[in-house]
């Protein structure tokens, strides 16, 4: 009989497109340890679910649910980011945020949500609607709306197609239900299906952004705390925007 456990191996397993036998080679067992695990037939121990959830890469808080599913206390915390234990991480991330000045960086949750930022990423939402800036702001709802900054983005299409791209990556490997809410009202935000040539750059998509000291272009660049062993702090996102050209660069740093 497939148990919860055995389900949730099997979904995930499918969704990394890996066979039982890539899965048991990764993880140090045997193809028939797999299937037998799928099945129900065989309980794994603690630490074989910890070396299966690493084999699949799975996000800290699925590990946890994996673990959970199996009968296993949770290995990894989850701390209130109003919590003092991680006031050494967020004063961390503000001495990040300060050092990039004078361009822009924020730092954003796993849906998108503002955590912090440096003074310089005012000018990203200058004009925006007062009620995109209430918090939680959230930076991908303020980056396509049509009262945020979506009427100041030169190249729009592009730039909001590649936006979406995170949400979606992140929805694919670790569904979630505001997820696919906040993907629904984001693509109604996309002006038609994409219309792709010959010259679409894919991932590396400037932001050509109209503001009131001149057009800039920015690059994006965004860091993860991939040895993070707390659950939110791995789910944090550092997010900083670079100048494409010269133009850009003086008028920030102006």
């Amino acid at each position: 009989m497939t148990t919860a456990f055995g389900s949730a191996l099997k979904d995930w397993r499918t969704r990394r497109r890996l066979s039982q036998l890539e899965l048991a080679l990764r993880a140090g067992t045997t193809q028939r340890h797999v299937s037998f695990m799928e099945s129900g037939r065989s309980v794994p121990g603690r630490g074989m679910v910890v070396r299966v959830a690493e084999s699949l890469q799975l996000p800290l808080r699925e590990r946890n649910a994996l673990l959970l599913s199996a009968g296993y206390a949770p290995s990894y915390p989850e701390t209130d980011l109003s919590d003092p234990a991680l006031r050494p991480v967020l004063d961390a991330l503000e001495r990040l945020l300060d050092g990039h000045e004078p361009y822009p960086a924020i730092v954003v949750d796993r849906f998108g949500d503002l955590v912090a930022t440096n003074k310089a990423a005012g000018i990203l939402t200058e004009g925006a609607a007062p009620e995109l800036l209430e918090p939680p702001v959230n930076v991908l709802r303020l980056a396509l709306h049509p009262r945020g900054m979506a009427p100041r983005i030169a190249n729009f299409d592009d730039w909001a197609r590649h936006v979406l791209e995170r949400p979606r990556q992140e929805q694919a490997k670790a569904p979630h239900p505001r997820h696919a809410e906040l993907l629904t009202e984001l693509e109604g935000y996309l002006p038609g299906p994409p219309n792709l040539d010959a010259d679409h750059l894919g991932f590396a998509v400037p932001l050509v952004l109209r503001t009131s000291r001149g057009e800039m272009r920015l690059l994006t660049a965004i860091t993860t705390f991939a040895t993070a062993v707390d659950v939110t702090v791995s789910e944090l996102r550092l997010e900083t925007f670079l100048p494409a050209d010269d133009e850009t660069a003086h008028i920030l740093t102006r």
